[in-house]
């Protein structure tokens, strides 16, 4: 059996393309995906993610945790480390990923939030993370991290 984070990163690379294609190798046109009810309620509710960002050859990173929040229908993720953070840079090279949380994994396109959701973003993370008060739940409160806000939009594994 398979342990932290060797199960981890053994069940990122399960939703590999059965043709061997790297993860964002393919392009089917399509509309945007829209998150389910379910995904929603399911990465809404979690405490964490595991977050990877695709590298430049169309590999995954080391999956990491994350904080994830549900605004409306979207999802957010901030970094701590604001744009210093290695995981956030890695998700503005190709603006593609995958995150991972109770069992449900989707890969996810990056997209840069719009600075006018900030507030209701910060809402979001004092609401659901509020018995971390203090020092930890502020971590995701400062300037740096603001500017780090990132919306996750899901794409299918086929684009």
């Amino acid at each position: 059996m398979v342990y932290g984070a060797a199960a981890v990163l053994a069940g990122f690379k399960k939703m590999a393309s059965p043709l061997g294609h790297a993860l964002s190798d393919r392009d089917n046109g399509d509309a945007p995906m829209k998150w389910t009810s379910d995904q929603l309620d399911k990465f809404g509710r979690t405490g964490e993610v595991q977050i990877a960002s695709v590298r430049r050859d169309g590999t995954l990173r080391k999956p990491v945790t994350v904080w994830v929040v549900r605004h409306g229908d979207d999802l957010y993720v901030r970094s701590v480390r604001g744009r210093k953070g290695h995981w956030f840079r890695g998700t503005q090279e190709r603006h593609e990923g995958r995150i991972r949380a109770g069992g449900v994994q989707q890969d996810v396109t990056f997209v840069d939030a719009d600075n006018d959701i900030d507030d209701e973003v910060d809402a979001a993370y004092r609401a659901k993370y509020r018995r971390y008060a203090g020092s930890i739940l502020d971590s995701v409160l400062t300037p740096e991290a603001r500017s780090t806000t990132i919306k996750l939009v899901p794409r299918s594994a086929g684009s």
